[in-house]
């Protein structure tokens, strides 16, 4: 789920626009979710392959209900281990719409994974790709409607994107630290009203697995995001196993929103989640919530081990 405040009109945060009213507002230019502890290839490449098997994410997110030009996001997750489960490859692809903007992102991901001990393995992810983004002002709001910078639609706008990420996991726990894009690019600030280079995005994020009894497991989890002249994100969260087929929990990002968290394995390689969020700042008085539902498809190879939870 993405962090950007607002009242009646919203911001978009690469190459967008923001309306803010007299409270406080910081920007916030990557996308981000509420069922991030199943869609984490799209935060750490280091992530790529990890499971063991083939893994597909596909995830909707339809943002602050009710609010026009709220941000809708949809994600696109694949990767697998090769090569003797020590090389990770995988693609992801993000298309994120807020206001009159609309950006894709499309990446390839690697990652090389050296073992240390019986369980530990730390993995060492890249990405690559490009970021394409697309605005029609006629879908925004006109400062001045005079103002060429304002009148003139932005198609096709390609930039590079590289990032890179350490990810250390056993069936038991992981964390791991990535930068999703080392190359700095512009977008344009609606407050400053002037065009302005975005900030690195560095993501801290780790879990826990809790054997309770035979059948119910725990795991809390936390996704920390630090930008450069903006506020710490934090995101708080703890899930329930049940019998391996029923998953329940809630979450929590600081100063911002709570949600409600349930998922359903359909069949041993097809799960299902969803997760809703309500503001817990003024903006709640102009929205009716935020809907995020996710797909997730492992086939594991009949000689792997599965992971003792599918938390992660």
């Amino acid at each position: 789920m993405t962090n950007r405040y607002l009242t009646l009109l919203l911001w978009f945060s690469l190459f967008g626009t923001l309306v803010c009213p007299g409270w406080y507002c910081h920007a916030q230019q990557e996308p981000q979710y509420s069922q991030y502890m199943y869609n984490t290839l799209t935060v750490n490449p280091g992530y790529t392959g990890s499971t063991g098997g083939l893994d597909a994410i596909l995830l909707h997110r339809s943002q602050w209900i009710g609010i026009d030009g709220a941000p809708r996001t949809q994600a696109l997750a694949v990767h697998s281990p090769v090569w003797n489960e020590r090389v990770g490859l995988g693609l992801s692809a993000v298309n994120d719409r807020i206001g009159p903007a609309d950006e894709l992102y499309i990446d390839g991901n690697f990652s090389y994974t050296l073992y240390l001990g019986i369980q530990g393995r730390l993995a060492f992810g890249l990405k690559a790709g490009a970021r394409i983004l697309n605005i029609d002002w006629s879908r925004g709001r006109y400062y001045q409607e005079g103002d060429p910078l304002l009148n003139t639609n932005i198609n096709n706008r390609a930039a590079a994107t590289i990032g890179s990420g350490v990810y250390y996991y056993t069936d038991k726990w992981y964390a791991g630290v990535s930068v999703p894009n080392f190359i700095r690019d512009n977008y344009y600030d609606d407050i400053q009203e002037t065009v302005v280079s975005d900030r690195l995005h560095y993501y801290f994020i780790g879990g826990y697995v809790f054997d309770l009894t035979g059948s119910i497991k725990f795991k809390p989890a936390v996704l920390g995001k630090v930008v450069s002249g903006s506020p710490v994100t934090v995101d708080a969260s703890a899930n329930f196993l049940f019998q391996e087929k029923f998953t329940f929990g809630a979450s929590y990002r600081w100063d911002d929103s709570v949600s409600a968290l349930a998922g359903f394995q359909i069949t041993e390689q097809l799960f299902a989640g969803y997760a809703f969020d309500y503001s817990v700042t003024e903006l709640n008085k102009y929205n009716d919530g935020s809907h995020e539902f996710i797909l997730r498809f492992q086939l594991m190879p009949k000689t792997a081990r599965i992971k003792s939870p599918r938390f992660f």
